[in-house]
Parts: structure tokens; C-alpha cells; sequence
């Protein structure tokens, strides 16, 4: 438009005052235009803490700040460099100029944040996909024929009938094992599930520590139907009893209860002389299922010689 505007006005002498005025300008639009595309489509979505409505009205003011000082900036510059200002009827239609540009950048700047949403997207679910093919396999390797097994217990149930503590024992593992499979194929369970789950996990590992391992519950009856990713609370739990001492002197206490939205469990930190063997990514993998499920993460503390785990809940459908 410059170099037209020129040669419409049989202005085009090609002297050095006139290279140093295009340069001028090129390099402004350049940086200008560089500008308003980075605000749009990057710095603008940065302050995710920030609500939807906020972060727009900020780009919004952002924009027209950068729109109304770009002329008395081109103007200061141009008058530094070349030694008298610009014309007043170019800095009218310089203003129009920059407001078409913005506009037109701004269509620039959603098409590029698209295209790098749907990038993201795409790199996203090529890492599940990989995630998924490991689980399968993982699950390949480890996979028992449940009738075989259901059939073994149910043998073993009848053989060991006369003594009411082995058999209720093998209900309890027999339940286990249903309901872990049965919520293989379901990414959330309700809170009311998990917790049935967990009496028979902990009927168990009290089989094991009688009184020294302890579980205290307290959820109100009317969050029952929010819902938690299966396995959670049995793994916080059985994390508990593998990093703990569990004796006559030092006794294990887990504590599960209701706060705000979320689900505590919690337990007083006291470390085992020895410790029991694990792979120490039980915390890491389901910080990785509630952020794959739920865009969420779990909150880890240790404070007051205490470790605490703080699990989002999900509303039940």
C-alpha cells in the first residue's frame, strides 16, 4: 500500500531519504504485527488462573493500548531518524491502517492458536496411545483366567468351611478380585463402590496387623455418588502400610474423610527400618489417571509429621 501510495503520487525518486522512510515503516508494521499475533494467539492464554471472561477483556484493553500508542511511537521514531515528523494527514491515515491490520491479525492469531491447540491435541493422544499399548501389555503379562481362579477360591471356600475367619478370608479376596475387574474397563467409580472395595482391602491387611492397623472413616452419606478413579483410596492405603511401621508400640492409623470438594487420607509418618519392596510410581501413575481423566491433578503434603494425599471428587452423573 506504501509503495503504491508512492507511485500514485509520482513520489518515487528512490533517494535515500525515501529507503530510509520504507525501512522505517517495514520494520514497525514488522514488529507491530509481530506484536499483536504474539498477544493473541501465545501471552493471551498463558494466565490460565485467571477466568475465561477476565483473560479476554485484558487481550481486548491490551490490543487498543498497543493500537493507539503505535502512531505517537512511529512518530517519535521517525522524527529521531529522519528529523521532522510525520504529516498529520499521514498519521490519520496511519491510525486506519493499524486498525485494519489488527483486525485482519486477529482472524491470523485464532487460525494459528487452532492449529497449535489441535497440534497439542494430536501429540496428546498419540502419548495415550502409547499409555494404552503399554497398560494392554502390562495387562497381557499379568492375565489370570477369572473363572480358574473364582472356581480355586470357591474349592478352597468349601474346603476350609469349618473355620469362619479363612472363609469369610476368601469372600473378602474373592470380592476383591471381581471388582477390580469388573472396573478395569470404567475410568470412575462412585465413592460408595470404592469404599466396599476397601472394607474387604482392609479386612485383610487386619487379617495380617489385627490391631495394630487401623482405618478411620468419616464421609457424610450424601457425597457417596461423587465419584473417584477405581483403585484410588486402596492404593493410598496400601502405600500407607507399605512405607509405615506397623508394631505394638507404633501402630498404623489411616484417616479418610470429606473436605471442601475433595477426599483426605491421611496418616501419621513413621518409616519402616526396612523397607518393603514396591516400584514407588503408585503416587506418579494415579497423579497421571486423575490428570487424563479429570484435567486435575492429586495435592501430596507432608506436614506436622503427617502425609496427606487430597483427591478431587467428581460429581455423580
Amino acid at each position: 500500500i506504501y509503495i503504491y501510495s508512492k507511485f500514485h503520487e509520482g513520489d518515487m525518486d528512490f533517494s535515500i531519504d525515501w529507503v530510509v522512510d520504507f525501512f522505517i515503516k517495514f520494520v514497525f508494521f514488522f514488529l507491530f504485527s509481530w506484536l499483536i499475533l504474539q498477544l493473541n494467539s501465545n501471552w493471551g492464554y498463558f494466565f490460565t488462573k485467571y477466568k475465561k471472561a477476565t483473560r479476554v477483556i485484558a487481550v481486548v484493553i491490551l490490543n487498543l493500548v498497543i493500537l493507539l500508542i503505535g502512531t505517537p511511537i512511529l512518530d517519535f521514531i521517525f522524527t529521531f531518524i529522519i528529523g521532522h515528523p510525520l504529516p498529520e494527514v499521514e498519521k490519520g491515515f496511519l491510525l486506519v491502517e493499524l486498525t485494519v491490520l489488527v483486525i485482519i491479525l486477529l482472524f491470523v492469531a485464532r487460525i494459528l492458536r487452532l492449529q497449535m491447540v489441535s497440534q497439542l491435541s494430536l501429540i496428546e493422544n498419540e502419548r495415550l496411545k502409547q499409555q494404552n499399548l503399554q497398560t494392554e501389555l502390562t495387562a497381557l503379562k499379568n492375565q489370570i483366567d477369572p473363572h480358574f481362579l473364582f472356581n480355586s477360591l470357591n474349592s478352597l471356600s468349601c474346603l476350609i468351611r469349618d473355620n469362619d475367619k479363612a472363609t469369610q478370608f476368601v469372600k473378602k479376596l474373592s470380592f476383591m478380585y471381581r471388582y477390580i475387574l469388573q472396573s478395569g474397563d470404567r475410568d470412575m467409580v462412585s465413592l460408595k463402590e470404592e469404599l466396599k472395595f476397601l472394607d474387604s482391602y482392609c479386612y485383610l491387611t487386619k487379617t495380617r496387623y489385627r490391631d495394630r492397623f487401623t482405618i478411620d472413616i468419616k464421609i457424610d452419606e450424601k457425597y457417596l455418588e461423587k465419584e473417584i478413579p477405581p483403585l484410588a483410596l486402596q492404593l493410598l492405603v496400601e502405600n500407607a502400610v507399605k512405607h509405615n511401621e506397623i508394631s505394638e508400640i507404633n501402630p498404623l492409623t489411616v484417616k479418610i474423610f470429606y473436605k471442601d470438594g475433595f477426599i483426605f487420607v491421611e496418616n501419621k509418618i513413621q518409616p519402616r527400618t526396612v523397607m518393603s519392596e514396591g516400584t514407588g510410581h503408585g503416587l506418579v501413575n494415579l497423579d497421571k489417571r486423575y490428570f487424563l481423566i479429570e484435567k486435575q491433578n492429586i495435592v501430596i503434603a507432608k506436614d506436622n509429621n503427617t502425609f496427606s494425599v487430597k483427591l478431587p471428587l467428581k460429581s455423580g452423573e
